[in-house]
């Protein structure tokens, strides 16, 4: 039986390490002003950190500006748990839709986020400026509308 410990942290370093480890593309140098809104961990035995989180606000949006799971705690709904718990925050905050950037747009289309157009997008994610952008990498620009 899996059994994990889901709480906010101020751990936001610790969080991006993870990031990068876990092969979600963080550079960290944001060329938009990104205010941290709350971030959570989930770990096992020890502090041993198998997820994490990210909610911030960009340009008076709420984005997902970091979720990951390592690999060997993927497919246990973790991602989900992470998603859900962003969700309500942004719902107690009176937010009504949350943005990210998918390197697994499927995963988060089954939690009901859809696709944005990129043209049609707001320009608060550095995608769009990047040079790899729709050549090298292919992300899509998600948006979850929260009732």
């Amino acid at each position: 039986m899996l059994k994990f410990t889901m709480k906010s942290t101020d751990e936001y370093e610790r969080l991006v390490k993870f990031f990068v480890e876990n092969e979600l593309e963080f550079d960290g140098d944001e060329e938009v002003d990104t205010d941290i809104v709350k971030c959570w961990k989930m770990v096992h035995t020890d502090d041993v950190l198998i997820g994490g989180c990210v909610l911030a606000k960009r340009q008076g949006k709420y984005i997902v500006d970091g979720i990951a799971v390592t690999k060997l705690f993927r497919k246990f709904g973790l991602g989900k748990i992470m998603v859900d718990k962003m969700v309500k925050e942004v719902k107690n905050l009176g937010g009504h839709e949350l943005f990210l950037v998918a390197r697994a747009p499927e995963f988060f289309r089954t939690l009901g986020f859809e696709r944005v157009e990129p043209e049609k997008a707001p320009l608060f994610f550095e995608c769009a400026q990047c040079p790899q952008y729709q050549k090298n990498c292919h992300p899509e620009i998600m948006r979850l509308e929260i009732e």
